[in-house]
């Protein structure tokens, strides 16, 4: 199968899996009575309820990784496959979400995005961007031949795109961060007010130093390859 086609089938994958976690939701927040999860009391304890959310999320994150792992033919092109079902899922996800519910009103309402480690809050819009990055890195990393570049030789430019991540993480977790000392309840009845749009910022432009050395390289190496034909062509 060609990659093109590989990326296709991913992407399949990834948008089918974004309607299954959006009736999911559809189903819990109908059963919360939450479906804008802005609200006074936006995690109720539902007896049962928490831990299965839990591992749902963990399990969703397996398949996604998954499919990677089985689409790719090399650790750069795997990786590259499960980013692009990740971004695929997230952004496809508010799509369907809005279809069936009606919300989110505009892409700067407020979301719990995840619950792992702690709950995670930020505008709709924030996990969009950073779906975005990740389906233009994968794509790349998955769809051009990178012949005599190891995965670990840019290992600096990851280092980069971690403390993005960490500082995204933090940004994302910040309120949650600050009820931790106070018990499970206080994070659970945390409700934000503000989202460090500059913080988040550094952290996109961190975390997309991969994805700039990645299009570096494909346009060094398409530059070269011009280069050596027009040197072909006058010699001959």
């Amino acid at each position: 199968m060609k990659e093109s086609k590989r990326w296709l089938v991913v992407a399949g994958f990834a948008v089918a899996m974004a309607w299954v976690e959006a009736a999911v939701v559809f189903y819990l927040r109908t059963l919360s009575n939450r479906m804008d999860p802005y609200q006074v009391d936006p995690l109720p304890d539902v007896p049962g309820l928490g831990w299965v959310e839990l591992v749902r999320e963990a399990a969703t994150l397996v398949m996604l990784l998954g499919v990677g792992l089985l689409a790719g033919r090399d650790w750069r092109s795997r990786w590259g496959y499960a980013a692009v079902a990740f971004g695929i899922w997230d952004i496809f996800y508010y799509v369907f979400l809005r279809l069936i519910t009606h919300w989110p009103h505009s892409v700067l309402d407020w979301d719990i995005l995840f619950l792992l480690p702690l709950p995670w809050w930020g505008p709709v819009i924030a996990p969009v961007i950073i779906a975005l990055l990740m389906i233009a890195w994968g794509t790349l990393a998955s769809q051009w031949d990178h012949e005599g570049r190891r995965f670990r030789s840019e290992w600096r430019l990851w280092l980069v795109n971690f403390l993005g991540m960490a500082l995204a993480l933090d940004v994302f977790m910040a309120d949650s961060l600050r009820a931790a000392g106070r018990g499970p309840d206080a994070i659970r009845l945390a409700l934000p007010v503000r989202f460090e749009w500059g913080w988040f910022w550094l952290a996109i432009l961190l975390m997309s130093a991969p994805l700039a050395g990645l299009a570096w390289q494909i346009s060094r190496r398409r530059m070269v390859g011009a280069a050596s034909t027009l040197n072909e062509r006058a010699m001959g």
